[in-house]
């Protein structure tokens, strides 16, 4: 790719000059089982805040993680929705919204709005709510390790849209947990939480497309992950 036309998600942890961030979770930033975790808009058309939510429950109930999303509310959100136009999307991970001060965003995304197709945004809330439950990149998950084209992703990343620096990159892309810090499967190609992938940023032709819906590999970790 000449530029870079995709967005691209941050995913941000305690310590983001140390975030190393198919199915891979932090177990230091899992909720307690049973949490009812309160979540908050900071703005946004109510339609779009009623199909944020629509999907973003997908991730819970008995049929799935053993939390649950209460939106709306008296009192401080565990997380908090912004749609600031430009900031990109990004998400922190898990339990660490906790740490954020009241009235700042846990969560944004950038670039939807109202007249958002159903696929996009189901590919974006999808992906961000795995984050709030915890889920790390599936690309960073230590299982498979991508053979990255260093040079091709910096170009990419570095440029329109995403243009992010040097660092963002290394804790996105390139940097890696200890799998002892994790709960984690072999590597899901058709995870949620797997960033579209170009074969120009691979040295072995590896690559992924727009994955949008949730894969029987993120339904099955997240059963075990947060067990009934």
């Amino acid at each position: 790719m000449a530029e870079n036309a995709r967005h691209y998600c941050i995913a941000i942890a305690d310590r983001p000059t140390e975030l190393g961030t198919k199915a891979a979770l932090v177990e230091e930033f899992k909720w307690p089982l049973g949490t009812q975790i309160n979540v908050q808009f900071l703005g946004g058309d109510e339609t779009l805040q009623d199909r944020v939510r629509a999907v973003a429950e997908e991730w819970v109930g008995p049929d799935m993680a053993n939390v649950g999303l209460r939106f709306g509310g008296d009192g401080r959100g565990d997380v908090r929705i912004a749609f600031s136009e430009g900031a990109g999307s990004w998400s922190y991970l898990g339990t660490v919204a906790q740490q954020i001060d009241v009235g700042q965003p846990t969560m944004n995304y950038g670039w939807l709005t109202p007249d958002s197709p159903d696929d996009e945004l189901r590919r974006v809330v999808l992906h961000e709510f795995g984050h709030a439950l915890g889920l790390i990149h599936e690309h960073q998950n230590p299982n498979h390790p991508i053979a990255w084209n260093r040079d091709a992703v910096i170009a990419d990343l570095s440029g329109p849209p995403n243009n992010w620096d040097p660092q963002t990159i290394e804790n996105n892309i390139f940097a890696r947990y200890d799998p002892a810090q994790l709960e984690s499967t072999p590597v899901d190609r058709d995870s949620i939480m797997m960033y579209p992938i170009p074969a120009s940023w691979t040295t072995d032709g590896f690559s992924v497309g727009f994955n949008r819906e949730l894969s029987s590999t993120d339904v099955d970790f997240i059963k075990k992950a947060y067990p009934w």
